[in-house]
Order: C-alpha cells, then sequence, then structure tokens
C-alpha cells in the first residue's frame, strides 16, 4: 500500500452563530477548496470549537426548520444537546453521544442546549455533519439513530497508547456503531502524547482530520494544530497520527456518491427542480408538524 499524503492543512474561519446556541467554525463547504464535491459525502461540516456559555433560564439554540434530501450527525464533546424532529425521532445526548438524523424525503427538527445543563451554562463543544444520501434513498422514510457513548465500539491502542471510537465504519476489523447508506468511516481518535495511530482508507475516499484537542503530526512531518482540518490525498490508502500532546482527532473517510448536487438552504438534492419541489412540499406542511 502507498501512504495518503497531506493536501492541505485548514485553519478555522471566523466563527458565527448558527441561531443563538452554536458558535461555529465553517470547514465545509468552504474557500479552502472544502466544497461539497471535493469532500463528499461529507457535504457540511460546523464546528462549535470550545466556548463557554453563561446560564441562561431559556435554551438557546435552533427552532424548527426543514431538512430533506441528507443526514445530520452531531457529536457531543461537552455540554448536552436536545433534538426533536417531525418524524418522533429525538432525545438527549451529552459528553461522547452521538446523534444521527436522516432526513431523507423531509423532516421538521429544532435543536437547544438541553434545558437543565443550560441553567448551569458551560463549556460547550460540538461537531455538525452533513451526510449527503445517494438519489435513490434521498426520498426514503426518514430514521433517527440515538447512539450513546457506552454503545459506541472502542478499540484499544497499544502500550495505553488511547483508544479509537468506531463511530461508523470499522476499525481494524472493530465495526461501528451506527448505520449508512454509503461506505464512511467515522472514527474518534483519543491519543495519549506520543501515542500513533496508524490508518487505512481506500486512495478514492474523501478523508479528513479534525483536531479536536491538543496537537498532531500527521505521517511524521504535517503539523495539525487545535481546531485545525487536514485535508488527505486521494493518491494512497494508509497514513499516520501521532500526538504531540494529548488529543483527540475526529478522522472522517467516505467513498464519494459522484452524483450531481443541488443545494439550497436546508435542502440537498439532485436537481434545480428537486429544490423547488422540497420548497412546494414544506409550504404546503408535508414534512409534518412540530412544535417551537
Amino acid at each position: 500500500m502507498t501512504t495518503k499524503s497531506v493536501e492541505l492543512v485548514a485553519s478555522p474561519r471566523e466563527p458565527h452563530f448558527v441561531g443563538d446556541g452554536f458558535r461555529v467554525h465553517n470547514f465545509i463547504p468552504s474557500g479552502f477548496r472544502l466544497d461539497m464535491e471535493r469532500m463528499d459525502p461529507f457535504i457540511m461540516l460546523d464546528y462549535n470549537s470550545k466556548f463557554k456559555f453563561a446560564p441562561s433560564a431559556r435554551p438557546k439554540g435552533v427552532g424548527v426548520h426543514p431538512h430533506r434530501g441528507f443526514e445530520t450527525v452531531t457529536i457531543a464533546y461537552q455540554g448536552k444537546v436536545e433534538h426533536h424532529d417531525s418524524s418522533g425521532g429525538g432525545g438527549v445526548i451529552s459528553e461522547g453521544d452521538v446523534q444521527w438524523m436522516t432526513a431523507a424525503s423531509g423532516v421538521l427538527h429544532k435543536e437547544f442546549h438541553e434545558k437543565e445543563w443550560s441553567k448551569e451554562g458551560g463549556d460547550f463543544q460540538m461537531v455538525q455533519l452533513w451526510v449527503n444520501l445517494p438519489a435513490k434513498d434521498k426520498m426514503s422514510k426518514p430514521k433517527y439513530q440515538a447512539i450513546e457513548n457506552a454503545s459506541i465500539a472502542k478499540v484499544p491502542l497499544v502500550n495505553k497508547g488511547g483508544e479509537i471510537e468506531v463511530i461508523a465504519g470499522e476499525y481494524k476489523g472493530v465495526k461501528g456503531t451506527a448505520t449508512t447508506f454509503t461506505p464512511i468511516n467515522m472514527l474518534n481518535v483519543k491519543l495519549n502524547q506520543g501515542a500513533k495511530a496508524e490508518f487505512e482508507m481506500p486512495a478514492s475516499y474523501n478523508t479528513g482530520l479534525l483536531v479536536i484537542e491538543g496537537s498532531i503530526l500527521v505521517n511524521g512531518t504535517t503539523k495539525g494544530p487545535t481546531n485545525h482540518f487536514v485535508l488527505m490525498a486521494n493518491d494512497g490508502e494508509q497514513f499516520t497520527i501521532e500526538a504531540t500532546d494529548d488529543a483527540i482527532v475526529l478522522v472522517l473517510g467516505g467513498e464519494p456518491i459522484n452524483e450531481p448536487i443541488a443545494a439550497h438552504g436546508p435542502f440537498v438534492m439532485n436537481t434545480r427542480e428537486e429544490i423547488v419541489q422540497a420548497f412546494e412540499d414544506f409550504n404546503k406542511g408535508k414534512f409534518g408538524f412540530l412544535e417551537d
């Protein structure tokens, strides 16, 4: 096997608020060549880097809004979030948990800081991804996967170097907890200082590393500082991550769907006509009902 090299290291852009509860750096799609086509099937990545929210009697967040044509994945590192959607999915995710919502044919969705956590406030740190769906599945039935950390498969590293949480896909033969529509590896990598882990992804997989905590060396040479995104080239299969400090890294790799992408606001389809239809269906109430 050949080495998968580093294509670029993207620094965090100026943060902006999504609603009033999520202060995020946007990496996908962005001006770093990280557009939807380049990172397909990962078509959006917002990173709420560690941010302290003051106590609030009214939970902050994002009110009712629609989605169609893709999946949302929220990974909690610190803080608690409460989700609800019009298909009946929802619940609270806290540190280490993952919420995987398949919007598919259409849902209404809302997400807020969990009520009791909001009253206390504190450090808040989350990742939200949008994962594209192939055309044949875009109008399938919505579903919801509530993945508690205790249920996530974990692979210990040698010499107590840390562990790898396999959210989706597989690592060293250990399969992930989440079910996916297309081949995806989503790994939460926790490395102690000086530890090293090896990874294999097909050359065709669009692959990236988000440094959540600490700092890393990729392939022994390229530095990945905290809150930076490392884009891997499509030129090989193997790469290594070494922790220069205690580190947490979200590793993403996925087989591109390679279908046309038509995106507008909360809808991601294959044609502009399908986007127009999504707006019409939303306005006619076909996404169900969800109380504010």
